[in-house]
């Protein structure tokens, strides 16, 4: 149920994100989901894609610094409410609390539904009291799959 995400390292000047971004699409990988985040001196492109390992393997032998995390693409109602029932999932168990550590949005839908993206301090958890809780946690292949 865990999807590898890239974070890519980048110096926070001008045309850092774009280069990234470019040598991805220079060689065909299609970004499914992304964010980023920034700090005075550096950012962070977090990024989905079918291949993970392709991607790292590209963008550090361009010289890139990237890291691969696990995270959660979580379907939630897209209504008003919809991410509300979702974090009560997730803090119904007072004796036992998850994590979030950040949250994004998927550009896409399935089934009338909005795609968030979850990292979690404990990704395992936090998949199997969703799942519990009746709310769907997207595989890899479901999320990659889902292109409209």
């Amino acid at each position: 149920m865990k999807i590898k995400q890239l974070s890519i390292f980048a110096e926070n000047k001008p045309g850092h994100l774009a280069a990234c971004c470019r040598l991805l699409a220079e060689n065909a990988v299609d970004l499914r989901a992304l964010t980023v985040a920034d700090t005075q001196h550096f950012g962070i492109l977090r990024v989905l894609v079918k291949d993970a390992d392709q991607a790292r393997a590209i963008l550090e032998k361009a010289g890139h610094v990237v890291k691969t995390t696990e995270v959660l693409a979580v379907e939630v109602a897209d209504q008003p409410g919809g991410l509300v029932r979702v974090l009560s999932a997730l803090e119904d168990s007072p004796l036992n609390p998850l994590n979030i550590e950040y949250a994004y949005a998927a550009p896409f839908g399935r089934n009338g539904k909005a795609v968030l993206i979850f990292r979690f301090g404990d990704p395992d958890a936090a998949a199997q009291r969703l799942r519990e809780s009746g709310i769907a946690v997207l595989s890899s292949k479901e999320f990659f799959g889902s292109q409209e």
